[in-house]
């Protein structure tokens, strides 16, 4: 096994940037519908902001991709927030830019790089995040300053507890010999070589279940996918039926759970559990900690952070390098010259 590199420290920051995020300000206006851009590991903090928001009656649309602005952000014109770490994405410049020719208001969340440039050009309000780290870890700083930037839009309320407690329980979860630490040991444990499956059934589970899909993308380098309750269980079920042999060897499924998923989800996840254990094994479960909606995100959050990195660590896999990505980078920077 190789070691987790520095990734386990980047990801052990997750408290410090969250703490960080609380002490940030601004004013921008007053605005309850968010069109959120940004790809990847800066893409996430949408994710959440839009769950985070939704109690509050803010709407915030999640938009992955290229241009052009949709039709109804250039009637409604909701405030656009441009989020790209390292400043250079190059689908999240271009909506930006749509953005910005269509009249709609635009904020960034950025290192620098050509955002940074186009957002002094054209004045629009920024929060500068530190930089140095790879952007999938940086989700706390992104996070923080986007619930900044709708606080400071009065789209959600006052949220510096809800980071500081956020903060305090990443820190307990992260910490090495934590209930957390050994529950990710547990999962990675049964999930090594095989394709990790990771199930969500509710605003907050379900964004944290894309989120451990990625990580373990990223982090250990292998395949995964998330899917959500109840809508699998009216396609995917069907799915483990005619391979039992193969799949049962080669695939698991984590569950994750929060006390904002449905009555019915609980049900439902025995039921599908039962229906397919044949099939596939189901190797664990992680319910939510916390009292606000960000530390019960956050909550999640670590778990599937560590059970990336320790996916990478038995695999022989360093987690920081993501050279396929790049090499597509490169790819696309040729077809252009």
């Amino acid at each position: 096994m190789v070691p987790m590199s520095d990734m386990l420290e980047q990801i052990q920051a997750l408290g410090d940037q969250l703490r960080w995020g609380a002490r940030i300000d601004g004013q921008i206006g007053t605005n309850s519908e968010i069109l959120f851009a940004g790809m990847g590991g800066s893409g996430i903090a949408g994710n959440y902001a839009a769950a985070i928001a939704g109690p509050f009656g803010t709407r915030v649309t999640v938009h992955k991709g290229y241009g052009p602005v949709p039709l109804w952000a250039v009637r409604q014109r909701p405030l656009v927030i441009a989020a790209s770490y390292s400043g250079n994405t190059e689908e999240t410049l271009d909506f930006a830019l749509n953005a910005h020719e269509s009249g709609l208001p635009v904020a960034s969340i950025t290192t620098g790089g050509k955002l940074g440039g186009l957002s002094a050009d054209n004045a629009w309000p920024t929060v500068a995040v530190p930089a140095g780290m790879q952007p999938r870890a940086a989700a706390g700083y992104m996070i923080g300053a986007t619930l900044q930037i709708l606080e400071s839009a009065y789209a959600v309320d006052d949220q510096r507890l809800a980071l500081a407690e956020a903060a305090d329980l990443a820190d307990e979860a992260l910490g090495e010999g934590s209930e957390e630490w050994a529950q990710a040991s547990e999962i990675a444990e049964r999930l090594t070589g095989r394709i990790p499956i990771v199930y969500g059934g509710g605003p907050l589970s379900g964004v944290v279940a894309q989120r451990w899909k990625t990580q373990i993308n990223e982090n250990a380098k292998v395949p995964a996918w998330y899917s959500l309750l109840p809508e699998l269980n009216h396609n995917e079920i069907t799915g483990w039926e005619t391979l039992p042999e193969l799949t049962r060897e080669a695939v698991a499924v984590v569950s994750l759970r929060d006390r904002s998923d449905h009555d019915r989800i609980g049900a439902r996840l025995a039921h599908t559990a039962a229906l397919t254990e044949d099939a596939v094994p189901w190797v664990g479960e992680v319910t939510s900690k916390g009292v606000s909606l960000l530390a019960r995100l956050i909550s999640l959050t670590a778990v599937g952070d560590l059970v990336s990195l320790m996916l990478a660590e038995r695999s022989g896999v360093d987690p920081v390098p993501v050279a396929t990505i790049e090499k597509l980078k490169k790819l696309l920077v040729e077809d252009h010259q």
